[in-house]
């Protein structure tokens, strides 16, 4: 029997990911993906396993990416709020066939998280990092007085990470980039100092 050609791994989960990506688990079929990343059948079970295993790479592989960019724009800019800021309004900064095509991650939740517990941890990790990203930052921005004393830093993490997860939900089903920047204006106005009253 022929042994299975060599190829590049990562350009494969690459090439799948997108296939998965474009058109979600179920929609994608097994020979789409072996035309995308140029293998035989029999390559890519011995690499993954089968089609669920390709997706769970593919899904993890854009889970880390994801990831590392949150954190990076989060360290990338001086002031902490500015920062979560920035982060919010990169959903309606994003080129119209982005919006439209909007995050896998949150796809694979919809369509594979009531059946699948391999998805489900994935989507846990990947939600406690970015959780706990918010948070620190909250926490930064708070003690240098750019958020309100009165916020708790874990729900503020947790709230931030649901307001950025519906301005990608809202941004594929075509929600206008200004009513994106409203949503992330008035999270971020949640946040901050209470200014004193006229009385006081």
């Amino acid at each position: 029997m022929p042994r299975p050609r060599e190829f590049d791994r990562d350009e494969a989960i690459e090439r799948a990911m997108g296939v998965f990506w474009e058109h979600g688990y179920e929609a994608t079929s097994t020979e789409q993906l072996l035309q995308a990343m140029g293998i035989g059948r029999q390559s890519m079970y011995a690499a993954f396993g089968d089609k669920h295993g390709l997706y769970l790479a593919a899904l993890e592989r854009y889970q880390a990416r994801q990831n590392a960019a949150l954190l990076e724009r989060l360290r990338a800019v001086s002031s902490p709020l500015a920062a979560i800021e920035d982060i919010l309004l990169a959903v309606a900064a994003d080129a119209p066939e982005g919006r439209a095509r909007g995050c896998m991650g949150i796809q694979s939740i919809v369509e594979m998280a009531g059946r699948d517990p391999d998805v489900v941890l994935l989507a846990r990790s990947g939600t406690a990092l970015c959780e706990a990203a918010f948070e620190r930052m909250v926490a930064e921005a708070k003690r240098r007085g750019e958020v309100g004393p009165h916020v708790d830093e874990r729900n503020a993490g947790r709230f931030l990470l649901t307001t950025l997860q519906g301005l990608r939900i809202s941004a594929r089903t075509g929600a206008a980039p200004e009513s994106l920047r409203a949503v992330a204006g008035f999270a971020i106005a949640a946040l901050r100092p209470t200014p004193p009253s006229a009385s006081s």
